[in-house]
């Protein structure tokens, strides 16, 4: 009986890492939206980036702003 309670309890132990799991996911989606923000307004032209009234210097900061709301 013994052995049977030692391999569950480290089970009921893994509930507690739920919110951190959900933690890293939403860390993981914010950081995909970031990269492909990034990389869809770096794959533009100058000129594109003028008409948005974007400059690439502002590129990192748009894309921070669309992932993480800051």
């Amino acid at each position: 009986m013994t052995l049977l309670s030692s391999m569950y309890a480290p089970a009921q132990g893994l509930g507690r890492l739920a919110p951190l799991r959900g933690d890293l996911r939403a860390r993981y989606e914010a950081w995909k939206v970031y990269r492909t923000t990034v990389r869809e307004l770096s794959a533009l032209s100058n000129r594109e980036l003028a008409d948005l009234g974007v400059s690439r210097s502002g590129i990192d900061e748009i894309a921070r702003e669309a992932a993480y709301g800051e």
